[in-house]
């Protein structure tokens, strides 16, 4: 469902849009596939995407007066619930015709994930999907920002243990079929430091830098981990 959500959003991705456009976009497919916007109230957020625009990188504020432009990347974070269980996923997309360094971003983003992803496997330790996220960035060109993490998720939106996008000193918990978390690379162009935004929500790179996030829900089992939030099921 939550990926029907995002290929809403997708569809209205263009120069002039607002971002409070595409939220409204977001939340009546939510509502319109039977979920409830988790994000919306989520400790005071006002919203129910998080729509960050080139060096913001997380919990962006949608805005009437905040219109895409043309060569901007922007990521939508967004979750549902339904029947009491969380789902929790991002994407970073790019406004019209993008320049070659955002779109190598963007990329790399997704590449963290799937590297990350292929460590998500029975008999593994969580701590594993860590470093070959950071380890993927590194190889890349791009910083990880290391105060941001992935977290479990399942009966509430957020819970432990928070899944780090860099190596660790541990090795972080076996993981075991039926666990499910939400792995979600966090990358700049520039430095790992970030900052606070005024609005005491959006957070951005300290230095401006580009910024993207991909993430995603995902499942362990027997075998390959399977991507809840993912685009198997149409609906």
């Amino acid at each position: 469902m939550l990926a029907a959500v995002h290929r809403a959003m997708r569809e209205v991705i263009r120069p002039g849009v607002s971002t409070a456009e595409i939220n409204a976009v977001g939340e009546r497919e939510i509502y319109r596939l039977g979920g409830i916007p988790n994000f919306k109230h989520y400790n005071g957020f006002p919203s129910a995407i998080c729509i960050s625009v080139n060096d913001v990188i997380v919990h962006g504020i949608p805005s009437d007066d905040h219109y895409l432009e043309e060569g901007d990347i922007v990521s939508l974070d967004a979750g549902l619930s339904i029947d009491g269980w969380h789902s929790d996923a991002a994407r970073t997309w790019g406004v019209g015709r993008v320049s070659p360094q955002a779109e190598a971003l963007m990329e790399a983003a997704e590449k963290c994930f799937f590297e990350g992803l292929s460590f998500a496997r029975k008999g593994n330790h969580l701590y594993d999907i860590s470093a070959a996220i950071g380890r993927c960035a590194g190889r890349c060109g791009y910083a990880v920002v290391r105060e941001l993490t992935g977290h479990g998720i399942g009966r509430h939106l957020h819970e432990e243990p928070m899944i780090p996008n860099f190596e660790q000193k541990g090795r972080g918990i076996l993981l075991r079929p039926g666990m499910t978390f939400a792995i979600e690379p966090m990358i700049t162009a520039g430095g790992e430091e970030i900052k606070m935004l005024s609005d005491g929500w959006g957070i951005s790179s300290a230095d401006g830098s580009l910024a993207a996030h991909y993430e995603n829900t995902i499942l362990i089992t027997e075998g390959d981990p399977v991507i809840l939030t993912g685009e198997e099921e149409v609906f």
